[in-house]
């Protein structure tokens, strides 16, 4: 698994585990639903700046964490 994939698949994660749509996530982050879907299935290549949104619809930070 890629890197773009793994990240996809946590946010697809954390957007069920809020229980938010794509529709109610691209709201709150302010980008097109489409694009939600293109990043949680590791079709696109994620800027810093969409992460930032992404993390903030979460009350999350950005930070680098030790690889498992």
């Amino acid at each position: 698994m890629t890197d773009r994939e793994r990240i996809g698949k946590r946010i697809a994660e954390l957007r069920k585990e809020h229980s938010y749509s794509q529709a109610k996530l691209a709201e709150l982050t302010g980008l097109d639903g489409g694009h939600i879907a293109r990043i949680e299935l590791g079709r696109y290549n994620v800027g810093i700046d969409t992460l930032s949104k992404v993390a903030d619809a979460f009350e999350l930070m950005l930070d680098f964490t030790e690889k498992k």
